[in-house]
């Protein structure tokens, strides 16, 4: 379901913006690399990666939700016994 070698890349990338950001000759420009080039582009790109799981769990459980409305409706065919 998920895409693994995704988060291998998202963590690889994540590592060589630290070290862009460690680079840096100031604390904020290296704090501000690292959100620009490393935080915020992996957040889209696990988000948009992340869109077909989640409309798939979103589908998974609208089916859920019409089998107990289905089953709970009071038209059991089984008798009481």
């Amino acid at each position: 379901m998920h895409n693994y070698m995704m988060y291998i890349v998202a963590i690889a990338w994540l590592y060589v913006a630290l070290l862009m950001a460690a680079a840096q000759p100031s604390l904020f420009t290296g704090v501000a690399s690292f959100l620009f080039y490393g935080v915020l582009p992996m957040s889209i790109v696990l988000w948009i990666s992340g869109t077909k799981v989640r409309r798939q769990r979103q589908r998974h459980k609208e089916l859920l939700a019409d089998q107990r409305a289905r089953d709970s409706d009071g038209s059991d065919t089984q008798t009481n016994q």
